[in-house]
């Protein structure tokens, strides 16, 4: 009794080869055998290096909610208000009599001093990071370029906007220094 043949696989002719030119056709068979019929290779894969495969839409979706400037502005804020915090909790415990009256403090007055500058150091960190995260990806979203002008615009900005709170000199002055810090800090982390 006969066997019979899966369609899937070339048959042989009357001399038992198999003829070449089922080959692709068998490719194709096996392809679809295993990836299945809805399932197709990716396209657009990159000619060099390793390829990636297309992104499905809730990862495009996910990728575009942490590259917002939302997103990076609300982050910026939190970190910041976080180092803040830490750095206002290490100032206090440095220096734990600044603020303090002449009195012997207590380790309630103590503890107080530290909340109290914790809180004030978070804030201004978290304000100095929303904004500059916020100018700068508003900038990069603008210029549609990802480099050192960037970060150094930003600082001027954010810079410029903090000192002149006390007036024009401060203004020109903070905006030159933050440039400047901003602009050490981007070249040195983008050249390391």
């Amino acid at each position: 009794m006969a066997v019979p043949r899966n369609n899937m696989y070339p048959s042989p002719n009357d001399q038992g080869q198999i003829d070449h030119g089922d080959i692709g056709q068998f490719d194709l068979k096996i392809i679809s055998r295993i990836i299945g019929e809805d399932k197709r290779p990716p396209s657009g894969l990159p000619a060099f290096g390793i390829p990636q495969p297309t992104q499905t839409k809730e990862e495009v979706f996910v990728h575009s909610i942490f590259e917002s400037c939302m997103f990076k502005s609300t982050a910026s804020c939190v970190m910041g208000f976080a180092l803040g915090g830490a750095f206002g909790l290490f100032t206090a415990g440095v220096d734990p009599m600044s603020t303090m009256t002449t009195e012997t403090p207590t380790t309630r007055m103590v503890l107080k001093e530290m909340k109290n500058r914790s809180l004030s150091y978070g804030k201004n960190f978290a304000m100095i990071g929303a904004m500059f995260a916020g100018t700068e990806c508003l900038l990069e979203s603008y210029r549609g370029k990802s480099d050192l002008a960037n970060g150094t615009l930003s600082g001027a900005i954010v810079g410029g906007v903090i000192g002149f709170r006390a007036g024009l000199k401060p203004g020109i002055i903070g905006a030159a220094g933050f440039a400047a810090f901003s602009a050490v800090i981007d070249y040195f982390l983008r050249h390391s």
